[in-house]
């Protein structure tokens, strides 16, 4: 009777520490958001367009007016190796900040050829977007040879960050986010985008008012506990994070679901129980700024 009555009462202390999260989190949330709004910059041209040099993406289907960028506007880039990561790993914090009324741009570096799907994996990928609130002309596929969808091959830094850096600069993009050192998952591609991002930052290349922020890698328990692992994210530190509700989560499987290709029952299992489909906090990476002497 007392083990019954113990489980009883951590169940309940438990489901109202969930409750608790997520009313606190409706509070801070325009702070949070705050933190990542644009600096009035400087917008250069909005149909760049990386493909021209590099491959042939899918991206900006026409020569569209600049951006119109207003102080305080959030303008994010999500950098991401393969199609179905923005969904797989991101989408509470695509969701959220779209529902805020975020501009919102992918630049996903591969086409997830490994299985030659890649064809296949592209139409997904817009239609993901599409239920995830990114516009299709928000979109960039890169189709390049030095970046294949392959574990095995070492991504080149140089490249990753000339194609992210010509991304931040056209768009006016204040907030970047991707991976961490460890790639959520662990994979080489992943990876390969923090190196490069990191030494962006490192070397004090970006514009002004910048910021990068990298997706925290989490232990496999914490990882598939699903909306269990909340109070633990919330206690940690953080800065960012965002968190969504079951609507928004019922988004995110629509998304997940968009990759047809990729639904092997442990997908399935992971849209069931991964704690990405419902929370992702991240890391600021120190962005050097470079100092000017003036004799």
């Amino acid at each position: 009777m007392f083990v019954f009555v113990t489980i009883i009462f951590v169940f309940v202390a438990y489901t109202i520490s969930i409750k608790f999260v997520y009313y606190r989190y409706s509070q801070v949330w325009p702070h949070l958001r705050n933190k990542i709004s644009t600096p009035l910059n400087t917008v250069g041209n909005a149909s760049f367009c990386p493909t021209r040099e590099r491959s042939s993406a899918l991206l900006r289907n026409s020569e569209e007016d600049e951006p119109r960028v207003t102080a305080g506007e959030t303008r994010a880039l999500l950098v991401t190796a393969h199609p179905d990561d923005e969904c797989m790993f991101f989408a509470p914090t695509v969701l959220k900040l779209v529902e805020s009324q975020a501009t919102v741009y992918l630049l996903c570096l591969s086409t997830g050829n490994y299985s030659n799907q890649g064809l296949q994996r592209k139409r997904e990928l817009l239609d993901s977007c599409a239920v995830l609130g990114i516009p299709s002309d928000h979109v960039t596929i890169i189709d390049d040879k030095e970046l294949p969808d392959d574990p095995a091959v070492q991504w080149s830094t140089a490249l990753i960050s000339s194609l992210t850096l010509k991304h931040i600069r056209n768009y006016s993009i204040s907030v970047v986010l991707t991976f961490d050192g460890s790639g959520v998952s662990g994979h080489a591609n992943h990876i390969a985008i923090y190196v490069a991002l990191r030494h962006l930052a490192s070397a004090g290349r970006l514009p002004e008012g910048c910021q990068i922020l990298s997706l925290h890698s989490i232990s496999l328990l914490r990882k598939y506990v699903s909306v269990l692992e909340l109070p633990v994210s919330w206690l940690l530190p953080s800065d960012f994070c965002c968190i969504i509700g079951w609507e928004e989560y019922k988004h995110a499987k629509k998304a997940m679901l968009c990759h047809r290709s990729q639904l092997l029952w442990f997908r399935q299992l992971y849209i069931l129980f991964s704690r990405y489909m419902l929370v992702n906090t991240f890391q600021a990476i120190t962005v050097e700024t470079k100092n000017v002497k003036i004799y």
